[in-house]
């Protein structure tokens, strides 16, 4: 009787899973594998918003294994070290699992090879299961990457689809496997109070929602702040409780402008991801430094401060700030104008934000999160990185009528657009009626400061 190790990672799902499928194909049963990595804990990425996501996803995992007569096995610890010890348990004989883009990832997957092949058994890793399109899949002339998103889009929608595969039907999982509790979502303390489920039956349930009753209308209103037309599927993309190759393969299957947008977002996810894979340090290093000389010191942190808090003085700034404190998410939009606040206006260092990102953010991504705050600060793949995002102007544009606003800053409900969106011009005694800060900084003054740091002056 021939076993498999599937190692389950950022890929929580049963449909279209490629590491699964393969291991079944070559062995008589499998051992469905999910190790909780003290390295990643010790990291600081263990955030409660993502531990909490990640129990129901872990749960809805092996609820679905049940289903087909297996079970899913948790271990605690060195993420090699369990996979070696799991394999000498149940005598098995390879190991599968899904290829990750980052610096840690590559270093675990090398280490794991290593180790394997020391024991005589193999190692095999699966690309297209975090992502639509490999990393290195398309690569332009004379460089291992593309820095510019464009032509990278054009050359990964020239690729075939691959067809996503249906859940097995059945898991024969070896029996009197030892394995740690389900973690418990109720476990976990200090979560936003308004975060979402996790698990992969939900997110099928939301994108065949989104497929039917979103979709088509996406492009034209993707940036309405309030109007929340988002897919809602960035935490389960993160997770893998959807597969983002079944996610591009059904867009294109509804088609029209709606489809063709959000097929785009997807191949942003993908081309930051082959960006952090051939450079890992993008992580934490500038990608294209600008020898910007970020503000520091008791100003800016009080500056910072406000920002965490959704108290900078610009409503939908800090309506967009107070939405990520409550539901550990945020569109879209209100990231881009959060963060070009923070690294243009403030000029406080992108790395401050991308961090505080990660400690709320249930689709803390890092290819995401650090690539996307890159882009935003002028460090990253923008080709124009000098711009700046104006925070009245933005609201006025994605957010007329004042509703997000509104919705998240309730000192200022009775206060209609577009005043709403520059509560500092009313006349003074109106003004003192609305518990609502004066702007830590002019817009003009930030502007001089981001221009004066990024020229050396």
């Amino acid at each position: 009787m021939n076993i498999a190790v599937v190692l389950y990672t950022s890929d929580l799902r049963l449909h279209d899973h490629p590491p699964l499928r393969a291991a079944l194909s070559s062995c008589d049963r499998v051992v469905p594998l999910f190790v909780r990595d003290r390295a990643i804990e010790a990291a600081g990425f263990a955030a409660p918003n993502r531990l909490a996501f990640l129990a129901d996803c872990l749960a809805d995992l092996d609820a679905g294994l049940r289903e087909r007569g297996g079970r899913l096995v948790i271990r605690s610890g060195d993420a090699v070290a369990e996979v070696c010890a799991l394999v000498q348990e149940t005598d098995a004989d390879e190991v599968h699992m899904a290829a990750g883009v980052s610096a840690y990832a590559h270093a675990r997957e090398e280490r794991l090879r290593a180790a394997l092949e020391a024991r005589g058994r193999r190692l095999y890793v699966h690309d297209t299961v975090v992502t639509a399109v490999a990393p290195g899949a398309v690569l332009p002339a004379g460089s291992d990457h593309f820095a510019v998103f464009t032509p990278y889009l054009r050359r990964w929608s020239e690729l075939p689809a691959r067809t996503p595969a249906p859940a097995p039907r059945t898991v024969p999982v070896p029996p009197d496997i030892g394995s740690d509790p389900l973690p418990a979502r109720g476990a976990v303390t200090g979560t936003s109070p308004g975060l979402a489920r996790g698990g992969e039956r939900e997110a099928r349930r939301l994108l065949t929602h989104w497929l039917r009753d979103g979709i088509t209308h996406y492009e034209d209103v993707h940036d309405d702040l309030a109007g929340d037309a988002t897919s809602r599927l960035s935490p389960h993309l993160h997770f893998g409780t959807l597969s983002p190759a079944e996610a591009v393969h059904r867009a294109r299957a509804a088609g029209g402008p709606g489809a063709e947008a959000f097929v785009r977002q997807l191949c942003w996810r993908d081309f930051h991801h082959q960006v952090l894979a051939a450079r890992p340090a993008a992580a934490t290093e500038d990608y294209r430094p600008r020898q910007d000389r970020w503000r520091t010191g008791a100003d800016a942190e009080e500056e910072v401060r406000a920002w965490k808090e959704g108290r900078t003085g610009y409503p939908v700034v800090d309506a967009a700030m107070r939405q990520l404190r409550h539901e550990g998410w945020m569109h879209n939009r209100g990231r881009l104008l959060a963060a070009s606040f923070l690294a243009k206006t403030l000029y406080v260092d992108w790395r401050t934000g991308a961090r505080h990102f990660l400690e709320l953010l249930v689709d803390g991504d890092l290819a995401n999160n650090q690539l996307n705050w890159q882009w935003v600060a002028g460090t990253g793949t923008d080709t124009r990185p000098n711009r700046v995002l104006n925070p009245v102007r933005q609201g006025l544009r994605y957010d007329p009528d004042g509703s997000y606003v509104h919705r998240w800053v309730p000192e200022l409900a009775g206060l209609p657009a577009p005043r709403v969106h520059e509560p500092w011009r009313l006349p003074a005694p109106e003004r003192a009626r609305y518990d609502y800060p004066d702007p830590v900084v002019d817009l003009a003054d930030g502007l001089d400061r981001f221009r004066r740091g990024r020229d050396g002056t």
